[in-house]
Formats: structure tokens, sequence, C-alpha cells
């Protein structure tokens, strides 16, 4: 596109792709100074831990052994506030409750609620279970966004404008904006969804009151569907969905970004919108939309899909950059803790088997399986056989989310609904417990350039 400056046309496009092309090349670190400098890329050390940059007690991910030294592979293990998700989500299914406000609730105060305080608790969300006056038709209907993370983000952020005391970080405050916040996520998502529907997919608007009376499972498929109806399955399974994503430590992407941020000093809104900025890159968050896309793709190429023999052979043209993205990733296999097991897969994969005999999707189901189980074998075979690699929560979260009726733009958004507790368990864990402000140390190699006048530049 022509510009005009000084009395002549530039071209804007052609400049812009200039300017890349010079950025490219003055941006490039080379490898060799990573080495040189013993940098940990990642947060990562040699052997694959992450670098102890702080402590945490809202969540802990446990997916190996250090035996002298040497990282061994084990079954994974997570843990909120010291109790073992297993025994978490065991406790609230026997009971036949309904476990994220409860599981929200041991995050972000650090213990578990009696009755009488789940049930205050509840009611408290319930009547945060709103949006400013206006907000809906200004913010969400009148601006409406092709990516239902942009359009929480910028959301956030303009919830500090309807704050009357935005910037106080009391523990008291904090709190206050962060139920606020957790209540008001199903909303702002299931509303940013619906006008993404109807301005850019032409479908109908639908915008449903949420009922504070019901669990946030039970809202959001409310809010989403145009009948608001569901069964007591899908609640569960919803229920459950938000529960194995409500926190996963403090060394994941997001939560990290809560804690630099929140060492700053800064407001609440501007903490928890940089955790969904950062849970919407696909190497965080929007893995489960990749995995369904990568699954769509076997089943529209891969000949013979439901034979292991041709199923493998397409895995390992993946794995080789031949087919699909032509990244070589088999989406929701492997994780930078976990190395037997993940035990929210674990959990999701038992959910996923009961609830796709309810759907009539068993084959879609044992092609999920045999993904995880093939992909394994391939990595033994070409690393050999004490390799360890297993399926993670993406490999069958969006199967879940998609049997539910869940459009594939939700996914990483119902991500984002569960994830605000842990966030917001972060966030105040950061601002009572580490009082400076989080500065690490970046090297330089390029020092002392001398100065060139402009005339001297060339062309």
């Amino acid at each position: 596109m022509p510009i005009e400056k000084g009395g002549q046309l530039i071209d804007s496009d052609a400049l812009i792709k200039l300017l890349a092309q010079k950025a490219e090349i003055n941006n490039k670190i080379p490898e060799a100074l990573y080495q040189k400098y013993d940098v940990r890329r990642g947060l990562r050390n040699p052997n694959g831990t992450g670098v102890l940059v702080g402590l945490t007690e809202v969540g802990n991910v446990e997916g190996y052994k250090i035996v002298d030294g040497q990282k061994q592979p084990d079954e994974g293990r997570l843990y909120y506030r010291g109790y073992s998700l297993d025994a978490l989500v065991k406790g609230f299914q026997d009971e036949k409750r309904f476990g994220f406000e409860e599981i929200t609730y041991l995050l972000m105060v650090g213990e578990l609620p009696t009755e009488k305080k789940l049930r205050e608790f509840n009611a408290l969300l319930g009547s945060y279970r709103k949006l400013p006056e206006g907000f809906t038709e200004n913010m969400i209907l009148k601006i409406p966004s092709h990516d239902i993370m942009n359009k929480l983000q910028r959301s956030i952020l303009v919830l500090y404008s309807h704050d009357e005391n935005p910037d106080d970080i009391s523990v008291t405050n904090i709190m206050r904006q962060c139920v606020q916040l957790i209540a008001m996520f199903p909303i702002i998502v299931s509303y940013g969804y619906q006008a993404k529907a109807h301005y850019f997919d032409k479908k109908s608007l639908y915008i449903h009151q949420p009922d504070p009376r019901l669990s946030t499972a039970e809202n959001l498929l409310i809010l989403t569907r145009p009948d608001c109806k569901y069964t007591k399955t899908e609640a569960e399974t919803l229920d459950l969905l938000l529960v194995i994503h409500a926190e996963h430590g403090g060394g994941n992407n997001s939560a990290f970004a809560i804690h630099v941020v929140s060492s700053s000093g800064t407001d609440t809104y501007s903490a928890i919108s940089t955790g969904v900025g950062a849970l919407k890159g696909p190497k965080h968050g929007g893995a489960n939309t990749k995995v369904n896309l990568m699954i769509d793709d076997i089943k529209a190429n891969c000949k013979d899909w439901r034979k292991r023999v041709s199923l493998k052979r397409y895995l390992r043209s993946i794995l080789s950059r031949e087919v699909f993205d032509k990244e070589g990733l088999v989406y929701g296999m492997g994780h930078a803790v976990y190395t037997l097991s993940d035990p929210r897969a674990v959990l999701l994969k038992e959910k996923a088997s009961a609830l796709a005999i309810e759907k009539d999707a068993t084959e879609t189901f044992e092609l999920y399986e045999n993904v995880d189980l093939l992909t394994r074998e391939i990595f033994k075979e070409d690393r050999g056989e004490d390799y360890a690699i297993c399926a993670n929560v993406d490999l069958y979260s969006g199967f879940v989310y998609e049997m539910l009726g869940i459009p594939s733009e939700l996914y990483t958004p119902l991500f984002a609904v569960a994830r605000v507790a842990g966030w917001c368990a972060h966030r105040l864990e950061q601002v009572l417990s580490d009082k400076k402000i989080m500065r690490p140390a970046y090297q330089s190699d390029i020092l002392d350039v001398p100065y060139v006048k402009i005339s001297e530049r060339g062309l």
C-alpha cells in the first residue's frame, strides 16, 4: 500500500519487508554464544530440569526423580496445596459434587473449605457473576474479536476502569478482585464467543444470563448453548476439565508470567491479563487445538488410519516434517516435567472413554489411544527402550471438548477459565512472600560500537 511522505510515494509493504529482513539479521543471536556463556535457554538445565527461580506452596508437579545428579523417569503426580489431584478428584466425585469451586477455594485460601464455607464461597461467586453496566454491549458486542483469548485479555484490562479501587494491592483487595474475575471469566468467554460466531461466522446471537445458583461448569454450558440444556454427565465432565486445568505449579509459562508481573507491584488486572497472553500461545494453552487439527489431518490423509501399521507410518511422517504442519511434532505427546505419565491425562482419558460410549465416538477414542501408544513405540525404537515420553493432558482435552459440543475456538479460553484460579493464588503468594522485583540477567556480547554520522551511513 503506497503512502505519501514529503511529496514522495513510499511502498509501505515493501518497506516493512525490508525492515523485517534487517531485523532478522540483527536480532538472530548465534547458537555458539548460548554455549559460550552457558545460558539456560528456556530456563532449563542441561538435564532438562527447570532452573530454580522461586518457591511456591500453591501447586507442585512431579514427573521424574534425581538420582546421583541424573534425571530418571517416574510416574507423574500433581499436587494442589499438598493434596494430590487424584485424591481431590476422588473426594468430590465420590460425594457426587462439582469440584471446581472447592478447588478454587483451596488454591486461593490455602485450605479445604468446610461445607458452610463452601456454600458461602459459592454464593459469593454467584453474586459476582455479572458484568458492569453496558460492558456486554460496549466492550464485547461492539468490538468483536476473531480470537476469544484476545477478547478476554482486553476485557480484563477494561475491567480496571470499572474498579473504584484498582491499584490497591492489599490482600483483601486482591482477593476481592480475584474472586470477581474468577466469577466473570465464564461470562466474558461465552459472550466473546457468541459475538465472534454472530459477527464473523454469521450465526444467530445468543446472550443468556448466568445463573448464580449453578456451578461454573453448568453456567458455561448454559451460556454457550442456544437451548441452555445439558446433561449431568456433560456438566460433571466439564467440571473435571476445569479442575485438572486449575493449577500446574509456579514454573509453567503463564504462572511464571504472573509472578514476574506481580513482582513489579502492578495491579491485579495487568497481572491476570498477562497470564492470558501467555496461555494463548500454541506452545502453552493452544496445544489442545493443535491436537484436534492433527487428528483431522490423520483422518483425511492417512489411508486405513484404523490400522495400527498405517497409522504408525503416518506418525513417523509427521515426526519427519513431511506431513501435517511440518513442525515435526506429535501434538499431545511429551511434557517438560512428566515422563512416564501425566496424571491429568490419566484422569481425563478415563472420563473420555466413558463419554465416548455415550456419544458413540469409540472409534475416534481408539484413534487417540493409538496415537498415544504408537508414538511411545516410535520413540523407544528410535531413541532406546529407556526413553520416556507420555501423553499430556492436551491429547484428550480437545477430544472431550469436541464430544461436549464445545467449539474449538473455546478450547483455550476454557483453559483460562480454569487456570485463573491458579493465577490468582500465585499472585497472592508473590505479593505476600517476595517483595523483590524479578530481574534476571541477560548477557550482551556487543559493546562499544562506534557511532557513525547519518551522512556516512550509505544508502
